[in-house]
């Protein structure tokens, strides 16, 4: 029954226009240790969407570096930066599906007012700026970086697990001979910040598990076609990464890093949101 509940939470968190199609698959061989939930020390301010997190130990100066994280609760974001110890964290937890995500960033106004009002409640210039997203919460990320003066503004790029796309006509290809076609218009701004990367300009970091949905296009599917597009290649790699994970590829130019995880069942794309304090260290 746990098991059963953990497919059903992954299926309407990763998509919100198509269902995913119920998984077989179970997990039982590797280990899955989780983050303790806890409150760190430290101030909160609710701002007009998600909380400003201060940890108890971080010296407030201008610039502070800030993350702001879309998905995955409240909590876990704030033990990461706590963990992380240099810098604030805003966690947004708006609900299930990439489009309850993209939605209230179609404002294309909010953003600021977001950052405006975190600085003045902190009392400081946040620099470095950066977005990390886990599962769904790619679809704010991708509102956000449709702006120009957002795009300009925001350094660094993590997505955890969480770079989906739909299919032309609705479903894969089936068989070597056909091979599935994706729907790119969404993917395309993050592949400007691949780039960007690439050639310095900017930091990124893309994670995915094996999850295929089924319905829509799966996190190593969007990986290979951002990779193809950049001219890159994996280099096969066997070996334990946060939580336990396996990592099992990776392809890096520049400031671009993209890394591919064994695992096709939920737990599975868990493991990768509670790697979120390692990554961090990555993105740094």
């Amino acid at each position: 029954m746990r098991q059963l509940i953990f497919i059903l939470l992954l299926a309407t968190t990763m998509f919100a226009q198509q269902s995913q199609n119920p998984s077989p698959m179970v997990e039982h061989t590797r280990a899955h240790p989780r983050l303790k939930q806890e409150t760190p020390d430290g101030r909160r301010e609710k701002l007009e969407l998600g909380t400003l997190f201060l940890p108890a130990k971080l010296k407030l100066k201008s610039p502070t570096p800030l993350f702001i994280h879309f998905h995955g609760g409240t909590w876990l974001p704030e033990v990461a930066a706590a963990k992380v110890g240099n810098t604030a964290v805003i966690s947004i937890q708006i609900g299930a599906g990439s489009s309850a995500y993209a939605r209230p960033f179609g404002d294309a106004q909010l953003f600021s007012r977001l950052l405006a009002e975190a600085e003045t409640k902190a009392g400081v210039k946040f620099a470095p700026l950066s977005l990390t997203a886990w599962s769904a919460g790619y679809g704010a990320v991708r509102e956000i970086l449709k702006v120009p003066e957002h795009y300009a503004r925001v350094e660094k790029v993590l997505l955890i697990d969480g770079l989906h796309a739909g299919y032309v006509g609705g479903k894969p290809g089936t068989g070597k001979s056909q091979e599935s076609e994706l729907e790119t218009d969404n993917l395309e701004i993050f592949l400007k910040f691949a780039r960007d990367a690439v050639a310095g300009r900017k930091r990124m970091i893309v994670t995915h598990s094996e999850i295929f949905p089924g319905t829509f296009a799966s996190t190593t599917e969007t990986a290979d076609w951002l990779l193809g597009q950049l001219g890159l290649k994996r280099t096969p790699v066997v070996k334990w990464g946060p939580m336990q994970t396996q990592q099992l590829s990776e392809a890096r130019a520049g400031k671009f890093w993209l890394i591919g995880f064994a695992g096709n069942s939920a737990p599975d794309h868990v493991d990768q949101l509670h790697s979120l304090p390692e990554y961090l260290n990555w993105l740094r």
